[in-house]
């Protein structure tokens, strides 16, 4: 479990490919990897993975074959960065919203729109997902926990603040970047029970 607040980024060194699974290496901060053991879940760019190897500043992943399908980590280089999130401990302060890791899909940037302020982006997504997107709804994009401003059709608009632009390599898409979308559990799970409900009774539109 995760709260979508972004820890801290980090550089990959190395990768390692074979069919249908990679390796990543990446170099951090040895301040983040402080009391961390082999086994523990590490979220990059949202994604939860397990930490296989690691040292000082270097911490080790494997990459399977569903997650490569699922996720934007096969298209990671040498050279790329990423986002961090070490797992939630109990009693910790929870900034975000509650993250499981379990990404469900890759949205595409469409547009960017900067100003002095702040960056304002458009990000489509599979249509199938429209019913967890609403405005104002929680929704982790490479990791971060924000807020949807605006829905139309299979696309959704976020607003990012200079804070969010620093501390997150969501200052680095550009319009066709793939990013990690992990939708709201809870409205997952209260749309689909409603929509369970409805079709037992036999009603198909509200």
């Amino acid at each position: 479990m995760f709260t979508g607040i972004v820890q801290t980024q980090a550089e990959v060194i190395a990768v390692t490919q074979r069919e249908n699974f990679r390796q990543l290496t990446l170099q951090v901060a040895p301040q983040f990897l402080e009391r961390l053991a082999v086994g523990a879940s590490i979220a990059i760019n949202g994604c939860c993975l397990t930490v296989v190897e690691f040292g000082a500043d270097t911490v080790r992943f494997d990459v399977i074959d569903e997650t490569l399908r699922l996720t934007n980590l096969g298209e990671l280089q040498q050279g790329s960065v990423v986002n961090l999130e070490r797992s939630l401990k109990l009693g910790d302060e929870i900034g975000g919203h509650h993250v499981s890791g379990h990404i469900h899909t890759v949205g595409t940037v469409e547009t960017i729109t900067s100003t002095d302020d702040n960056v304002a982006m458009w990000i489509a997504f599979a249509p199938e997902f429209k019913p967890y997107v609403f405005a104002k709804g929680f929704i982790s994009v490479n990791g971060a926990s924000l807020t949807i401003g605006q829905v139309h059709d299979s696309q959704f608009s976020l607003h990012l603040i200079p804070e969010t632009l620093r501390l997150t390599n969501l200052a680095d898409v550009a319009p066709g970047s793939k990013v990690n979308l992990e939708f709201d559990q809870q409205t997952i799970t209260i749309v689909d029970t409603v929509e369970r409900v409805l079709a037992q009774r036999g009603i198909t539109h509200l």
